[in-house]
């Protein structure tokens, strides 16, 4: 699924650059470049293919990464070439299996890919998705980066359940998940847990053991106090009548905007403490 997933994005890329290029603007295709390299290839690809590089048992699997990673790399430096021409040349002839160079290669075209492939990227999205809820809720429960954590997930359907079992190894691979448990449907949500919604998947982050409950509780309840005062502070000011008559109406927008932010934080600061004293 994974090695689908990056080549369709590759190939969707050059598709992309292509395009820009023959309208002559270079600004979007080096931006479209630069997307894909950093943000699929180097932020999601090459973590999610360690795993079977230093696989030495599994011959296949690793040799299916190393020519993915070639492939996708070789065309990379092909695209970037116009743009990075000096770097790309050094790389590009370091690179196994190339001879000459880069300028004398063909530059990406892009190819026709068959329906499994429009599958992995949406398959693929959802897993990402799911990683990235994680470690959000880590993040916002200051789960320490060294520290795994159990993680409960709650599918809508047995063909998303289907799909996330596919890619469980990922996801306990980059969310640090002690433990990873798939279900249909709970009878009962886990207690003391950090809760996210990802599409129509619920996950859950079991925190006793991982964080010091009672220190986050106090954390929480003085960020909370702190926001209460801010609340406080903007309400006098909008209540303030010379406030109203004088300042210009994006101003008083503006701290408008500032009240329902604060309000909502408020809201979700407080359940996250709920969750965390049950």
């Amino acid at each position: 699924m994974v090695d689908r997933w990056i080549l369709t994005r590759f190939t969707a890329t050059v598709l992309e650059v292509n395009k820009a290029l023959e309208n002559f603007d270079l600004g979007q295709a080096g931006s479209l470049i630069y997307e894909f390299i950093w943000n699929e290839f180097c932020d999601w690809y090459i973590e999610l293919a360690k795993g079977r590089l230093y696989a030495k048992d599994n011959h296949r699997a690793r040799y299916t990464a190393q020519v993915v990673l070639h492939a996708v790399l070789k065309g990379t430096m092909e695209l970037l070439h116009p743009f990075m021409p000096f770097i790309t040349e050094e790389i590009y002839q370091h690179l196994p299996g190339t001879k000459g160079t880069v300028m004398l290669s063909r530059f990406p075209r892009g190819v026709e890919l068959g329906a499994e492939f429009a599958a992995a990227e949406q398959n693929m999205g959802l897993i990402m998705e799911v990683i990235k809820g994680i470690r959000n809720i880590r993040a916002e429960m200051n789960v320490p980066l060294g520290k795994k954590a159990d993680v409960i997930l709650v599918a809508n359907s047995p063909s998303t359940q289907s799909v996330i079992e596919e890619g469980q190894q990922f996801i306990k691979q980059l969310a640090s998940a002690a433990e990873l448990t798939i279900h249909l449907q709970l009878d009962e949500k886990p207690e003391q847990a950090g809760t996210a919604i990802v599409g129509m998947v619920e996950v859950y982050v079991p925190l006793a053991g991982a964080i010091d409950l009672d220190k986050e509780i106090a954390r929480l309840e003085k960020e909370l106090d702190s926001m209460q005062k801010e609340i406080q502070r903007a309400e006098s000011k909008l209540n303030n009548q010379g406030f109203v008559a004088k300042a210009p109406a994006e101003v008083i927008d503006k701290e408008r905007e500032k009240l329902t932010g604060f309000i909502a934080k408020r809201q979700a600061l407080e359940e996250r403490i709920e969750g965390l004293k049950k």
